[in-house]
């Protein structure tokens, strides 16, 4: 059971994102446009990714990040794997965690925080248990602290128990340690992918749903939309979401 916090300690926690994003913002304006550049060059427009992501409580909100694949499909108008969308440029800036910078945008609006769970896709809502959901009881962030202890490296089980466990102990000070070791952890470039992936496996694969629904049984987009994770849990757009 997550313990009460403050409505103080939540509001130090938003001006503190507040504080980091915006500053964070003026300070990597020249990369952000350099970044930008660049990926017009190299993959082409459009130079963000934005995608449905569930949000505090489960609400729905668009990730904003740099584009790394390339919107190659096969004849079934499937995506094709990481490895084949996956650029030499966009490989670079997902180990350097550049792709994650305009998600402060996304601080700065308030869907999310600088730490906390990390925001996955809405079609995985269904594959959650009641004591997983709980994830969702604060802020998604761009940094978390699964992300410090494995990243991709680890299970999503274990992904999703780090998560639960970060809302049972959050704090301010946790929060610091969090942001002080993802330094480290960048640096390092630790956990980048899982083992026999480019990124990540699907969540979805093999395991049944909330309500006891195979994979099989979902719907086409759902598993389409599903069908690749990288590091943050990006995947590639459907065809609905391209029209956006």
């Amino acid at each position: 059971m997550a313990r009460p916090v403050h409505s103080v300690t939540r509001m130090c926690k938003r001006i503190f994102d507040l504080g980091l994003a915006g500053g964070g913002l003026l300070a990597f304006s020249p990369l952000l446009l350099l970044t930008a550049f660049a990926i017009r060059l190299t993959i082409g427009a459009p130079v963000l990714f934005r995608q449905e992501r569930l949000g505090l409580h489960g609400r729905r909100f668009l990730i904003c990040k740099f584009r790394t694949m390339r919107d190659a499909v096969d004849r079934d108008g499937q995506p094709l794997s990481d490895e084949q969308r996956l650029t030499r440029f966009g490989r670079f800036l997902r180990v350097s965690s550049i792709d994650e910078l305009p998600e402060l945008f996304n601080v700065l609006v308030g869907d999310m925080s600088l730490v906390g769970p990390r925001p996955w896709i809405s079609a995985y809502e269904a594959r959650y248990t009641p004591e997983q959901m709980r994830r969702h009881d604060v802020r998604p962030g761009i940094t978390g602290w699964a992300q410090v202890n494995g990243r991709n490296a680890t299970s999503w089980e274990e992904r999703l128990r780090l998560d639960v466990w970060y809302v049972d102990h959050w704090s301010l000070w946790l929060d610091l340690r969090i942001l002080l070791r993802t330094i480290w952890t960048v640096i390092r470039r630790d956990g980048i992918s899982a083992a026999g992936h480019a990124t990540m496996p699907r969540f979805d694969e093999g395991r049944p749903n909330g309500s006891g629904t195979s994979p099989s049984e979902t719907s086409a987009s759902e598993t389409g939309a599903a069908r690749s994770q990288d590091v943050t849990g990006e995947t590639p757009p459907t065809s609905a979401q391209k029209s956006r």
